[in-house]
């Protein structure tokens, strides 16, 4: 039996999204528009729409429906923005933030992700997304600020280097701490050495590399 992803694209943006507080038109029209389908490893395909976290290759995940609602709703993405996401994964986040920004830079540490989004993102048409291969938490260096950051993977801590990527007055939404109990929390920068964090939400999400909190070693 074949799935009829148009009533299941349906169902994921007003029974799970749109009841986990994301009532933000735009965003919820963002999710109707975008295949997330398209964006989902083949043998997961039935799956796209799913209350779950779904593999990706290389050990990493697309994050739940319900979060990347969230986050995108937290961020309040304007057309003039430019957003920078760490973490492009299946490319899906990307797509939904291309349609809400002017720019969107994306940084991926995997070249076949990278890849493979990259090609994704072209078949929807979108002509404002670049997609770099690096490494997020210790190497990579954009050379500006962003109205806004996602990061897509959780981190032990918040890296100060991220937050010196925003702009005064730029959100950026991370999930950090330690698993099973993680925080959804948006980071606002107020003034050059000021910044304002507001806890959206618990969940859990698999770590960036070099984010993961240190090993305690028992005596």
């Amino acid at each position: 039996m074949s799935l009829d992803f148009e009533r299941a694209r349906f169902n994921m943006v007003e029974c799970q999204v749109r009841t986990w507080e994301v009532l933000d038109q735009r965003v919820l029209d963002v999710l109707r528009q975008v295949k997330r389908e398209d964006f989902v490893p083949a043998r997961y395909r039935k799956l796209a729409f799913a209350d779950l976290q779904i593999p990706l290759e290389q050990g990493e995940v697309m994050m739940k429906p319900v979060v990347e609602g969230r986050m995108l709703q937290s961020l309040a993405v304007a057309p003039e923005h430019c957003v920078l996401e760490i973490g492009t994964g299946s490319g899906f986040v990307t797509a939904c933030l291309a349609q809400l920004a002017r720019e969107v830079v994306s940084v991926e540490q995997h070249a076949t992700l990278a890849e493979r989004a990259r090609a994704r993102n072209a078949a929807t048409g979108a002509a404002n997304v670049r997609i770099e291969v690096a490494e997020a938490v210790l190497k990579y260096d954009p050379n500006r600020q962003f109205d806004a950051i996602c990061v897509t993977g959780a981190v032990a801590t918040v890296p100060e280097r991220f937050k010196r990527w925003l702009r005064v007055g730029g959100r950026m939404f991370v999930i950090r701490g330690e698993a099973p109990a993680m925080e959804a929390v948006l980071i606002t920068r107020l003034e050059d050495d000021q910044f304002q964090e507001e806890s959206l939400f618990e969940t859990d999400l698999p770590y960036l590399a070099h984010a993961a909190p240190r090993k305690r070693f028992a005596v």
